[in-house]
């Protein structure tokens, strides 16, 4: 921002690097984050382990209860261990190269509204090597179809 900081949370699916649910705050606490985890939930259901560093929203009573109250399992990185949460440490340096540092947003609005068209691409548009230059959320579908047809059918 030009003047200021902005927070971003990004809730994402391991597998296919699909962003599933974001906020933004301008105050670093674990309500923001902790809605953002409410969208995922209810949107694609719970996982079955979420995976975070030892920030101070992530150890807090209301993400960590929220979590156990869906029957997820929690992981927390280790102190200084960003590579153990490595595709969300890739999503943040692919955001400020591709998005962030490219602008000088004046508003917290202008700034959702740009990071949320680039997650918009970044989910639908941008190819990833790891899935054959296949963006997330196409891998995503195509890995949640099946189970959704079995359903059809029984």
């Amino acid at each position: 921002m030009k003047r200021g900081f902005l927070y971003l949370i990004a809730i994402m699916d391991w597998h296919t690097r699909k962003v599933l649910a974001w906020r933004i705050s301008n105050t670093y606490e674990a309500e923001f984050c902790v809605e953002a985890l409410n969208e995922a939930i209810h949107r694609f259901g719970p996982p079955e382990m979420m995976n975070t560093d030892q920030g101070s929203q992530f150890t807090s009573f209301v993400w960590t209860d929220r979590l156990k109250q869906s029957g997820v399992k929690i992981s927390m990185d280790g102190k200084g261990r960003c590579i153990d949460n490595i595709f969300i440490e890739r999503l943040w340096r692919s955001l400020k190269y591709e998005c962030v540092y490219l602008h000088a947003w004046g508003t917290g609005s202008q700034a959702r509204a740009g990071i949320g068209r680039w997650i918009n691409f970044y989910n639908r548009q941008r190819p990833h090597a790891a899935h054959g230059g296949q963006p997330p959320a196409v891998v995503y579908w195509n890995a949640i179809q099946p189970d959704q047809q079995a359903k059809k059918v029984a």
